[in-house]
């Protein structure tokens, strides 16, 4: 997060207003509710996770064991055991 500084952004009778509460303090002004995203939709990790997830689901339904999916994944077998058994 950078720095700028209100004068150069806000018109003066915003920054008079905001002189009401908060004088040569630093505040945060969050995002809109609107303009935040999910994790990962914009890097696309959100997408490769879920397609993981589920080729793991399949390769448990076609009889891999927990055990060796977890050695082929790379992750704990109660990781795998959360992913096959979700809902």
């Amino acid at each position: 997060m950078k720095y700028v500084n209100a004068a150069s952004m806000l018109p003066e009778t915003l920054i008079a207003e905001i002189q009401k509460y908060v004088q040569g303090e630093i505040i945060y002004i969050p995002k809109p509710k609107t303009a935040h995203h999910k994790w990962g939709t914009r890097t696309g990790g959100r997408k490769q996770l879920d397609e993981r997830n589920s080729a793991i689901r399949n390769a448990f339904r076609e009889g891999a064991s927990i055990q060796e999916l977890a050695e082929q994944y790379f992750l704990s077998t109660e990781t795998i055991k959360k992913i096959v058994y979700a809902k």
